[in-house]
């Protein structure tokens, strides 16, 4: 049996689900009221969705209350350029169906002028390391249509679990379940001199 997923939900007791991270293009902060309209400025361009199952969330009125259910999360980072603070997507930690203390990054999206670059990996590798100081494991649920967002995660180390009915967000779908293990993502983050 599936086990539901609630926004509710205590990820690992210890874990801050909001902590401002700071990288050399990046800054992750706690997303707040005020970021609806950046945020959709980002959100609006079509194209963001074309992988993603919500096709419809350039639609203000839709993306409105998906901004909502980030908010009240109080699981969402707002992704930020460090030089000037303009806000170009999103990211939130969940927890995994498959582990009720275990955490989750999800819920993803950044402007295409940031797509496949240092960002990404930026944004990704920011809130991994700072999981990874509390679990052992961080799970990625991604649809099994979005290819770019499985082809990303491939290239942070993590494996394809499975694939199959969750319910994420009170919504019941279709999933990839994918996961970095904390030992895989130190050897690919070790610098080597």
């Amino acid at each position: 049996m599936v086990r539901p997923f609630f926004m509710d939900d205590v990820m690992h007791p210890a874990f801050d689900p909001q902590p401002t991270l700071t990288g050399a293009i990046l800054q992750m902060r706690p997303l707040h009221g005020d970021d609806l309209g950046p945020l959709y400025d980002v959100a609006k361009d079509p194209a963001v969705w074309a992988g993603h199952p919500a096709k419809d969330r350039h639609q203000q009125a839709v993306f409105a209350p998906y901004f909502d259910m980030l908010l009240a999360s109080k699981t969402t980072l707002a992704a930020t350029l460090a030089s000037t603070g303009q806000v170009i997507g999103c990211s939130r930690y969940y927890t995994p169906p498959q582990q009720g203390d275990g955490i989750s990054i999800g819920y993803t999206f950044l402007g295409r002028d940031w797509w496949g670059g240092a960002s990404n990996l930026e944004m990704k590798s920011l809130m991994l390391s700072a999981a990874f100081a509390h679990v052992d494991q961080v799970w990625l649920h991604i649809d099994p249509a979005n290819i770019r967002s499985q082809r990303a995660t491939a290239k942070l180390g993590a494996t394809l679990v499975s694939e199959g009915a969750l319910q994420l967000n009170g919504k019941d779908g279709i999933w990839q379940s994918w996961v970095v293990e904390r030992d895989v993502w130190e050897q690919r983050t070790v610098v080597k001199t």
